[in-house]
């Protein structure tokens, strides 16, 4: 561990530049699976916590979907104390190594970092996956003092970000956590959607260990819905509270011709193949067809995992179609230029209106038309717009459509108390409560495919939402 630095003005942190995330070779990693950024330095990541002019007013933390608090260990890691670093961040972030790895700071936290309004925002995201990875590393240096427990019970249907981030601060609270995952290994989206390029899955055991050992039992191949019902885990299972936290798994497609063509892939199922079952391996016993040339539809950062998956399978070119142009695409900066540097095609403005087959039923190109940007849509982005006769093939033997998702109803439909909207997801109150009492939730299966880190907020709020219903709950003791 480093020796505390001393405090430098706010002229001296000013003149210190945004400090750059080493990466490996973009051909080489464009080829294999290993993580493309490489992390800090430990005399990097100080530096870079020195740009932090410590505002009395911390606006970044209004941009921080689970109030990490951002200038405590940014503080402390500029000081050189890692340690304490460490455990500002350990406080209030249950899962830190994921989220520093996956979360879009650029458009939340950093966004509002004042060091951005004259020049480049402190690169907080970097900071907060050194100081975790840091953590991880010298993990027993310092242990948890023990949690009083409750004696309540609570059941987290799903073990993905939401789920986990959840059952971690259940757990701190002193209450019994049992998770149950549909799958046969926990993480959720965090295994099988998110590559092993952008999030190792030994870094998502490891955070997931750290919940074990706070006592929190997952139980994997349990789908709730059929294994048990909602009101099973209230009755029979004597559960004081649920957390539905199971995601918006269920693809959508496009809706038109030639989807049925064999070679036509959901970003789901094709990530699930090779980041969940490692198809990728030669050994593997789960297949996935690897084609020279590829198409991905989509503008997000599926879209994005899921064109950079085919390029390392072998595809090239490796084509992100995307009905918009770059400025109004979802998908993080930093993946779009990643996705650049290993050789990925991009068709901007540009829909496919239909998929072209062979006469074996296999895909052979894609039809599409060329667009251009109109009045803004209901979200404010600029509304595609088709331009008559501009239509074209692009070839290709396997098509990925990754334009969204939406919610599985195995779980709604087998609790018909459960109000749910138009769309099939389930609609909450204020407190993250469902029309069942005691029956929270959250999560895309609330909100809608979204991010990793909103989703992780959710469960934030939800525990502590849940925490205080089982506080109320609790019946005085009656004086003899």
């Amino acid at each position: 561990m480093s020796e505390a630095k001393p405090k430098i003005k706010a002229a001296e942190r000013m003149k210190i530049n945004r400090q750059a995330m080493p990466a490996r070779d973009a051909v080489e990693r464009s080829h294999t699976f290993g993580e493309v950024n490489l992390g800090l330095l430990e005399q990097i990541a100080i530096l870079e916590a020195q740009r932090c002019l410590e505002c009395k007013e911390a606006k970044c933390v209004a941009g921080c979907p689970v109030a990490v608090d951002i200038p405590g260990f940014v503080a402390k890691l500029a000081e050189g104390d890692l340690q304490a670093a460490a455990d500002v961040l350990a406080n209030c972030n249950a899962l830190p190594c994921i989220s520093g790895r996956v979360c879009p700071q650029e458009k939340q936290c950093e966004i509002l970092c004042i060091r951005g309004k004259k020049g480049d925002p402190v690169a907080i995201g970097y900071l907060e996956r050194f100081v975790a990875d840091w953590a991880l590393a010298h993990r027993g240096v310092r242990k948890a003092a023990p949690v009083p427990l409750s004696g309540k019970k609570v059941a987290v249907v799903g073990s993905g970000p939401a789920g986990l981030t959840a059952a971690g601060e259940l757990a701190k609270l002193g209450h019994e956590v049992t998770v149950f995952e549909a799958l046969h290994q926990p993480g959720g989206v965090l295994v099988y959607g998110i590559p092993e390029f952008r999030l190792p899955k030994e870094i998502v055991k490891a955070e997931v260990d750290a919940l074990v050992r706070l006592g929190v039992e997952i139980r994997c191949n349990v789908i709730i819905g059929r294994s048990y019902t909602i009101d099973q885990l209230l009755q029979e299972e004597r559960y004081d509270a649920i957390f539905i936290a199971n995601g918006a798994g269920l693809p959508v497609f496009m809706g038109i011709p030639g989807e049925n063509l064999k070679g036509v892939y959901s970003a789901n199922e094709y990530l699930t193949r090779v980041n969940l079952m490692k198809a990728f391996d030669p050994n593997s016993a789960t297949p996935v067809l690897k084609a020279k040339q590829v198409v991905v539809v989509g503008g997000g950062n599926t879209a994005m995992d899921g064109v950079r998956v085919a390029r390392r399978l072998g595809a090239d070119p490796s084509t992100l179609v995307y009905r918009r142009s770059r400025t109004e695409m979802p998908a993080r900066i930093e993946e779009v230029h990643h996705a650049e540097e290993e050789g990925v095609v991009f068709q901007m403005l540009t829909n496919p209106v239909k998929i072209l087959g062979d006469d074996k039923g296999w895909v052979r190109a894609v039809l599409c038309q060329r667009m251009e940007l109109g009045a803004p849509d209901a979200k404010g982005r600029r509304s595609p717009v088709p331009i008559p006769n501009s239509e074209f093939e692009i070839p290709c033997e396997v098509v990925v459509e990754a334009i969204g998702t939406r919610a599985n109803p195995l779980l709604t439909a087998t609790t018909p108390d459960l109000k749910v909207n138009e769309k099939g997801y389930i609609q909450i109150d204020a407190n993250n409560m469902t029309s069942k009492p005691g029956v929270f939730a959250g999560g895309d299966i609330v909100r809608g495919a979204a991010t990793v880190i909103l989703a992780m907020g959710d469960g934030k709020r939800t525990a502590h939402a849940i925490d205080a219903y089982l506080k109320a709950s609790v019946q005085p003791a009656t004086a003899n």
